[in-house]
């Protein structure tokens, strides 16, 4: 699915932030994955940076800019 596709399904929203549940899916709460890899593989490409750090909202709540998601799924076509 691209980024257009995820946005018609109401799955990525049009901008602001997301969590990482959000983006590598939750089986449990019926959360579909938008890039389905691990946590420990999200964690990894992060540290090599070649996916976004995160924005810390809060102490405890870290996001992710929907922009910087966006531009991963275009360079992954």
């Amino acid at each position: 699915m691209d980024a257009d596709e995820l946005i018609a399904k109401n799955i990525l929203p049009e901008s602001g932030f997301v969590r990482l549940s959000q983006i590598l899916g939750n089986k449990r709460k019926g959360i579909p994955a938008i890039i389905p890899i691990s946590r420990s593989s999200w964690y990894s490409k992060q540290k090599l940076g070649l996916f976004p750090k995160p924005v810390m909202l809060t102490s405890r709540c870290a996001c992710y800019r929907v922009e910087d998601i966006r531009a991963i799924l275009t360079v992954k076509k």
